[in-house]
């Protein structure tokens, strides 16, 4: 079982997907993510594995929930700087995100 410490290691913030683009080298369908932190962080590249559940359209300017102090992974070439957290079923993926306009970077607690 994960303490209330092991979770304050991990760093939660709010970000503005700026631009989605696909990766042609990629074993799985994922884009390659554009994402602002705003001031203190800036941006991210972060590769998402949901393509076949996103456009592109469907992404620009969404803002989304992430993890922001993993060790970066290099997927397809290319490096990834975080994880986009989502709720998946069988049958589809929601992007988590905030119910308010927060600014970009703001601390999920």
């Amino acid at each position: 079982m994960a303490t209330i410490e092991d979770f304050a290691k991990i760093e939660l913030r709010v970000g503005r997907i700026l631009e989605a683009e696909d990766v042609e080298k990629a074993r799985k369908p994922i884009y390659k993510l554009t994402v602002d932190f705003g001031g203190e962080i800036g941006r991210r590249t972060i590769l998402a594995g949901i393509k076949d559940r996103y456009s592109k359209d469907e992404l620009a300017g969404k803002k989304i929930i992430c993890i922001v102090n993993l060790e970066t992974k290099i997927i397809a070439g290319i490096e990834s700087q975080g994880m986009v957290l989502a709720a998946e079923d069988s049958q589809s993926i929601s992007l988590l995100t905030t119910d308010r306009d927060v600014k970009e970077g703001s601390i999920i607690r």
